[in-house]
């Protein structure tokens, strides 16, 4: 299926908020961490302490209670780990592929549709996921997975595989950094439209040589989200 094809897909399906339903749309704001962001010039992105200042900092300017944002985006961050650097710079993995949402860590996280649980995983290397779960979705002969990462480790607790969730039902909690691969408390959410043999696990971020492969199998998750 072409994205253009899953775009129109996505954007039938009746989803539910992955946060709190009473928190309205006029309250969520775009946020860029992009290395095109010179905000962020002054900011030492490499401390989870310092980034969460600056995020939260932003929100209470904006009068948000939830940042997101960061399909595609460039980042800096990254950089601190050896987990995403390369030698080659073509190899360095440091373009974001999955939408986040910046909020609060014991923020429940819920189900925006009815799924299955395929896979579920405490990523530990520095600047991971952490604890993470993926969904698999299917709608007569559709399939697709989606990713919920650093997330609690008691949000893994009790999971399943094969798992019966329904649309809206609680999922999970999101994480102090101490647990969440060391970022301010965030909702790293992707759609993966073929998930090939991965289990608990999905790259998350793309170097350029992969990029279009990746931006055809993980689409912007806001065609489903509508932010």
């Amino acid at each position: 299926m072409s994205n253009f094809s899953f775009k129109t897909f996505l954007e039938s399906l009746n989803t539910k908020p992955l946060i709190d339903v009473s928190i309205a749309n006029n309250s969520y704001v775009s946020l860029d961490l992009s290395i095109d962001n010179r905000d962020l010039i002054t900011v030492n992105v490499s401390s989870s302490t310092d980034l969460e200042n600056y995020i939260w900092n932003f929100m209470r300017i904006k009068n948000a209670k939830v940042a997101y944002g960061g399909y595609l985006e460039k980042r800096g961050i990254y950089n601190r780990s050896d987990y995403f650097n390369k030698l080659n710079p073509d190899e360095e993995r440091n373009i974001h592929l999955g939408l986040d949402l910046w909020v609060e860590a014991g923020t429940p996280i819920y189900a925006p549709l009815d799924a299955t649980v395929h896979s579920f995983n405490n990523n530990t290397n520095y600047g991971d996921y952490g604890p993470t779960l993926i969904l698999k979705h299917s709608f007569d002969a559709i399939e697709f997975y989606t990713l919920y990462g650093h997330l609690s480790l008691d949000s893994l607790k009790g999971k399943r595989l094969d798992e019966q969730i329904k649309s809206g039902q609680q999922i999970a909690v999101l994480a102090t950094s101490e647990v969440n691969g060391d970022y301010p408390p965030h909702l790293h959410f992707q759609i993966i439209k073929d998930i090939k043999d991965y289990k608990g696990d999905y790259p998350g971020v793309s170097n350029n040589l992969d990029l279009e492969f990746y931006k055809r199998n993980c689409p912007d998750p806001n065609w489903l989200l509508n932010l």
